[in-house]
């Protein structure tokens, strides 16, 4: 099987033309720190790179996918302390998305995946409020929710921002772009969190949005150290296998009275 191009920033008019593309992926990223060894573009590094690994699978199996540009912004309130977090309230990003689904749907596409990388963007509310408003049906992927139990197997640590797991993914596919000292080791923290007086916060059934520069040393939350690019490796072959099928489903099935059920 020819497997034809699907990533849009690199086609020109003609190719987009000829793809009948079925559905689109947006990847969402930020701009954000990842404690003092990782890049700012983290997020945008991961959800383009695993978006090309995704199409291009789902493609080689018929699927006619388009990935989208990655949105590099993202809602970073929490982390406003930090220089040159670049936030997007939580409205603005939402109307970005909204406008980016008119276009797709105007282009006669009627399935998108938001193919998100970022935890502070809370996409779900927007599902529910834009979902009636159009006729582009909506999904929505945080990727490292998709492969939470190979994740757990897998890392020595729990992770949360900028830990084992995404030091792993970096190491894997952009080591070039991982800070170390001259004899090999990360420039990092231990990405300790600070407990919170309560203990129903520390418990988890009592929510806030944690203010990054108090919970955190240098906006890592998550130990490294223990990172492989191995690891990296069977974390995107698990994001592959999982949301990669997924997509192929998602173009095959006819979007009738009943879809998605």
């Amino acid at each position: 099987m020819t497997v034809g191009p699907f990533e849009l920033g690199l086609m020109n008019l003609a190719e987009v033309r000829a793809a009948r593309f079925e559905v689109a992926v947006l990847p969402m990223g930020a701009t954000e720190p990842h404690n003092l060894h990782l890049p700012y573009g983290t997020d945008c590094f991961e959800a383009r790179r695993i978006g090309q690994e995704l199409c291009g699978w789902a493609s080689q199996r018929g699927a006619r996918v388009a990935l989208l540009p990655t949105i590099p912004y993202g809602t970073e309130t929490n982390l406003r302390e930090f220089p040159l977090a670049i936030n997007l309230n939580p409205s603005t990003l939402h109307r970005v998305i909204a406008d980016v689904v008119e276009s797709v749907g105007q282009s006669g596409i009627r399935k998108l995946l938001l193919l998100n990388s970022h935890g502070g963007n809370d996409l779900k509310p927007l599902l529910r409020e834009l979902g009636p408003q159009t006729d582009v049906r909506l999904f929505l992927c945080n990727w490292w929710q998709a492969i939470g139990d190979l994740a757990g197997r897998l890392l020595e640590h729990r992770d949360d921002h900028a830990g084992e797991l995404e030091t792993s993914f970096m190491l894997a596919y952009f080591p070039d772009l991982v800070a170390r000292d001259p004899a090999g080791r990360l420039l990092a923290d231990e990405g300790a969190k600070s407990p919170s007086r309560f203990a129903a916060l520390n418990e988890g059934w009592v929510s806030i949005s944690r203010p990054w520069h108090l919970l955190t040393t240098n906006s890592g939350a998550g130990n490294p150290y223990a990172a492989t690019p191995e690891k990296g490796r069977q974390v995107m072959a698990g994001i592959v296998e999982r949301v990669g099928q997924f997509l192929v489903e998602l173009a095959a099935s006819p979007l009738d009275e009943r879809f998605p059920y």
